[in-house]
C-alpha cells in the first residue's frame, strides 16, 4: 500500500509539475509535456515491480502505436481553439483522435498488428 501511494504522490506531482511550468512558459510546458514522462515512470514502476522484459517492451512498443494518432489532435487543436472555444475544441478534437485511431488499427491490422 506505502508503494501505490509512493506511485501516485511522484506521478502526480509530474502532472501539477508540467502544469505550473506551462503556466509560465508556454514552450517550455510543451517540451516538457512532450517528453515521454509517464511511460518512462510506467517503465520504471514495472520493473521495479518484476514484470518480463517481455511486457516491458510490449508495453513501450504498444505505447508508440498508440501515440501516432493522437498526433493530428495536437496539429488541429490550436486552429480549431481560436473559432470554436475551449470546451467545443476539446470534444472536436477527442473525436478526431478516436476516429484518427480506428483507422491507425484498421492500417495496421493490414499488417498483423492488432491494437483493438
Amino acid at each position: 500500500m506505502l508503494w501505490l501511494t509512493v506511485k501516485y504522490i511522484i506521478t502526480a506531482g509530474i502532472v501539477v509539475l508540467i502544469s505550473e511550468v506551462a503556466k509560465r512558459s508556454d514552450r517550455l510546458g510543451g517540451l516538457i509535456a512532450a517528453l515521454p514522462l509517464v511511460t518512462i515512470m510506467v517503465l520504471i514502476w514495472m520493473k521495479i515491480e518484476g514484470q518480463s522484459e517481455l511486457k516491458i517492451a510490449n508495453h513501450a512498443w504498444y505505447t508508440f502505436l498508440y501515440v501516432v494518432p493522437t498526433l493530428p489532435m495536437f496539429l488541429l487543436f490550436p486552429l480549431l481553439y481560436q473559432n470554436l472555444g475551449f470546451g467545443p475544441t476539446l470534444l472536436v478534437s477527442c473525436i478526431i483522435t478516436i476516429f484518427g485511431f480506428i483507422i491507425w488499427a484498421l492500417l495496421l491490422n493490414r499488417f498483423g498488428i492488432k491494437l483493438i
